[in-house]
């Protein structure tokens, strides 16, 4: 395929991955679509003129050729088989979808359709994950045993605003997102970089204690009333993996410490990860090698423009450079200064999801993938709904044959 025409829908959050798109050697232009005038204004103000549509229905009929999906989470699903029965790739805020039977629709759509689709997952790229990852394909783990991974996230961080911003006088409705489905930024952090599936899961959930009227069963439009869930999962070589996500705790994001963290052991080393430091350490070796540095990410400088509507904690989210463990090497020149964020995915995540839509090769993280992401924390959610029971996460297959893939 020739150079493609990227379409995104969502500014908000979408208006950040922007600049990138328009940098790609591999794109020949880029677009924004809104249902609020305000929102593709702000996308402007930050990037320049660009081209708008009033909704994605008018997007679909333009010449983009992929879209990528920044709305609300629950709203990802629909918006993705929309844009694939239009013949458009897809990129994909996450989570993928939050039922199975959505889930199983997605695949089935994509294998009809032909088309790319891909999710943004960030954790695929955090450094913790890559250094990881490179010392299982090393073999220096040994047999994988255990891991834990946890998405800590206050409310308090960004998340009310947000809500506020998206829902209006219904934002407590949709407050209360089920923490265990918006799960694939921990999961990913144990499949994606061991290879492990996971396979049979018992979660718990805390009913939330706080009187700020959100996490009610009787106004959730998810009946939830889990503000933090904690899952254990049995993962397929018979290991152990265990994800927390939680939404009410005393966490502050800081230089040192994302809020999305790893820990992980094997039979022959282990790599540990606290808000202190991160620690490489080896069952021959007498002293265990402080990482921490190799995997910090640049600082960068944000501007107040950039800043806009961003709740403090979310600035490094949305802002930060590269770790020494990052293959900048593979990216595009032109790239180059310009923004990256979630320790450093951005620009790796675009760079795949256009890599695939002009090579017709399967992402790294495509929709089988997604899946694997997706399906355990919905899973662990029911789980936690019936207090605890153990139940097995389905499979989900693996791509058609002769699909090929690119990294």
């Amino acid at each position: 395929m020739s150079k493609i025409k990227v379409g995104i829908v969502g500014a908000s959050f979408g208006a950040v991955f922007l600049p990138l798109f328009r940098a790609h050697p591999e794109v020949r232009g880029g677009a924004i679509a809104d249902l609020l005038p305000e929102r593709l204004q702000y996308a402007q103000d930050l990037h320049g003129p660009t081209e708008t549509f009033p909704s994605l229905e008018e997007m679909l009929k333009s010449d983009v050729d992929a879209v990528c999906i920044f709305t609300q989470r629950w709203t990802h699903t629909p918006l993705a088989i929309q844009c694939l029965r239009a013949g458009k790739h897809v990129y994909s805020a996450v989570p993928a979808a939050v039922t199975l039977e959505q889930m199983g629709e997605l695949i089935d759509t994509v294998k009809q359709t032909g088309q790319m689709y891909m999710l943004g997952e960030t954790s695929t790229y955090y450094p913790s994950a890559l250094f990881c990852r490179q010392k299982f394909e090393a073999g220096e783990f040994g047999h994988f045993v255990y891991g834990e991974a946890e998405y800590l996230h206050d409310m308090s961080h960004g998340f009310y605003e947000a809500y506020m911003w998206a829902n209006g006088d219904e934002w407590k409705k949709f407050a209360s997102y089920p923490p265990m489905l918006y799960a694939t930024h921990s999961v990913s952090m144990i499949v994606a970089t061991t290879g492990e599936r996971l396979t049979r899961v018992s979660c718990l959930g805390y009913r939330d204690r706080e009187d700020d009227g959100v996490f009610l069963r009787d106004v959730s439009a998810w009946q939830n009333e889990f503000s933090n869930e904690s899952a254990l999962f049995r993962t397929s070589s018979g290991g152990m993996a265990r994800i927390n996500e939680f939404r009410r705790v005393g966490w502050g994001e800081n230089a040192r410490a994302a809020s999305v963290r790893l820990s992980i052991y094997g039979t022959r080393a282990s790599y540990e990860e606290q808000a202190s430091g991160r620690v490489w350490n080896r069952l021959d070796s007498e002293e265990p090698e402080d990482v921490t540095e190799l995997l910090m990410c640049e600082q960068v400088e944000v501007s107040e423009q950039e800043r806009a509507g961003l709740h403090e904690e979310l600035i490094r989210d949305f802002h930060t450079g590269f770790a020494q463990v990052h293959p900048r090497e593979r990216l595009p020149k032109e790239f180059m200064g310009l923004n990256n964020g979630h320790e450093g995915s951005h620009q790796f995540l675009v760079d795949d999801f256009v890599r695939a839509c002009v090579t017709m090769k399967l992402p790294p993280n495509n929709v089988w993938q997604a899946a694997r992401l997706n399906v355990p924390g919905m899973i662990a959610h029911e789980s936690a709904r019936r207090d605890g029971e153990s139940l097995a996460v389905p499979e989900v297959g693996d791509p058609p044959g002769g699909m090929g893939g690119v990294r």
